[in-house]
């Protein structure tokens, strides 16, 4: 579904990503792990149009995204869960969501009724401010917010980021759920070992802005983690 070849972005006079060429296949939930500070962000701000790439391609269903602006992307099908979340404080539940619904392929003027029973306490907060929520609450808002969308691809960056464990393992379960029930493509940066291993099917790790990990989740041993994981 997703295709990136030999990407290079550069921050001023900072090389940050080198050549860096990985798939992230259709149906299947990709983690792209690293140390911080290894260019997993800045390669999904890339794919969103949020950063310029200096050269290379990034492939969507075989269209290349990087001349188009990053509401076009959105327009196709790519769901953006940013991290540190990023949702309207002074807004309410409701007009969060709402937020969504502009960038949507179909037409549609109402909340989708089904995110609602992925995320019960939504419904029950529609009328709260955004920044009256949780951590975890906010954190499930802007999946929901980008769920709105209708995406074929879902990207998260790091999702269990200050979360409560609770919260996390809910997250987790509806990743897997829409993986695996609607076929819906995930791509996310994660540091959490467990929470990897457990929801992602397929890997890829960066250091120092050079893919060096390409494989399944299986992949994911205890020497690659002292190798290229740990602090």
């Amino acid at each position: 579904m997703l295709e990136i070849k030999g990407l290079n972005q550069f921050y001023g006079g900072s090389h940050t990503l080198w050549d860096v060429t990985l798939s992230v296949p259709l149906g299947s939930c990709t983690c792209l792990m690293g140390r911080n500070g290894m260019g997993k962000t800045t390669l999904l701000k890339c794919i969103m149009g949020l950063v310029a790439a200096s050269s290379g391609q990034i492939l969507y269903e075989g269209r290349d995204l990087r001349p188009l602006a990053a509401e076009v992307r959105a327009r196709m099908g790519i769901g953006y869960v940013p991290q540190g979340r990023e949702i309207f404080s002074q807004l309410t539940v409701e007009e969060n969501l709402r937020t969504g619904l502009a960038a949507r392929r179909s037409p549609v003027r109402e909340i989708p009724e089904h995110l609602f029973t992925l995320f019960p306490v939504l419904k029950r907060m529609l009328r709260r401010r955004g920044g009256d929520l949780s951590g975890g609450q906010q954190q499930q808002l802007a999946i929901a917010r980008a769920l709105v969308l209708d995406p074929k691809l879902l990207i998260l960056d790091e999702p269990t980021e200050g979360i409560q464990p609770n919260i996390v393992h809910e997250i987790g379960e509806i990743i897997q759920r829409l993986n695996r029930e609607t076929n819906l493509t995930v791509l996310l940066v994660e540091q959490k070992l467990p929470f990897a291993r457990r929801v992602a099917s397929d890997l890829r790790v960066l250091d120092k802005g050079r893919l060096v990990v390409s494989g399944k989740i299986d992949a994911l041993t205890d020497e690659l983690v002292r190798t290229h994981l740990t602090v």
